[in-house]
């Protein structure tokens, strides 16, 4: 059965408290299908809130799957590099209040992680680390079984790269999968407009729902399915359309790019 998942990302604004905020964005999930869902750690969970929203998706019938966290362990002083490291582990313990089973991050503090039942996760992205043997050296360098990537098949394009080679690179090393993609225009053109940026050679990229940009997403997908990957495949969706369309479009296109309409 394909695990299907949606990042709270995705819902944009929606998930402001004047909107559907965090539970209604739960619902809204649960309701369109999905198995799963992910949370990012800009929105509004505690050590406190967790276990209530935990209790809420299995309410809901949703499994909480990932948490989504960003950090900086290159600053110089040994104090802020405390710091990013105490924060990390903050998320981690929320992690384990809401019941998710792995933790997205900027670098590598798995084996605390490790030790609570979390697996953690480097992802393609922020230019610096978004080229797929960068990643892979990354992971090999670290060098521990509790580590791996979330492969976003999209973010390979705002480092230039064809999605559908780094995703064959990367797909051995894959704990969890973001399903993203964008519109490309050559860097030749002039700016397309609003809502598109650059890439880090100079190209134009614009969210777009799962199937209608370049991210080669069938393709992709197909090879993660091939490599024998079994999680959560995930959407996150960044379009300037209506977001709760271009989940549920971006749903219905993966589902039938793995077969499993």
């Amino acid at each position: 059965m394909l695990k299907t998942c949606v990042s709270t990302y995705s819902f944009g604004g929606l998930i402001g408290d004047d909107q559907l905020g965090i539970y209604g964005v739960i619902d809204k999930a649960a309701e369109m299908g999905f198995t799963g869902i992910e949370f990012t750690d800009d929105g509004p969970i505690t050590l406190e809130s967790a276990p209530k929203i935990k209790k809420y998706c299995k309410d809901a019938g949703i499994i909480p799957v990932n948490l989504c966290t960003g950090a900086d362990f290159a600053k110089e002083a040994p104090e802020q590099r405390a710091e990013q490291i105490r924060k990390v582990k903050e998320v981690i313990d929320i992690a384990c209040m809401l019941g998710v089973a792995m933790v997205r991050h900027d670098s590598e503090v798995t084996e605390y992680a490790e030790k609570k039942g979390i697996r953690t996760l480097t992802e393609n992205h922020g230019f610096f680390s978004q080229d797929a043997v960068r990643v892979e050296k990354l992971i090999n360098a670290v060098g521990h079984p509790n580590f791996g990537a979330l492969v976003d098949i999209g973010n390979f394009m705002c480092a230039d790269e064809d999605p559908a080679l780094s995703v064959g690179l990367l797909a051995p090393y894959a704990y969890h999968v973001h399903c993203k993609d964008f519109y490309f225009k050559s860097g030749i053109e002039i700016a397309p407009g609003e809502g598109w940026f650059q890439t880090r050679a100079g190209n134009w990229l614009r969210g777009s729902v799962v199937g209608f940009g370049a991210a080669k997403a069938a393709q992709s997908l197909q090879t993660l399915h091939r490599a024998g990957y079994d999680g959560y495949y995930s959407i996150e969706f960044e379009g300037g359309d209506d977001a709760l369309w271009g989940i549920r479009t971006g749903l219905a296109n993966m589902k039938r790019f793995l077969n499993e309409e």
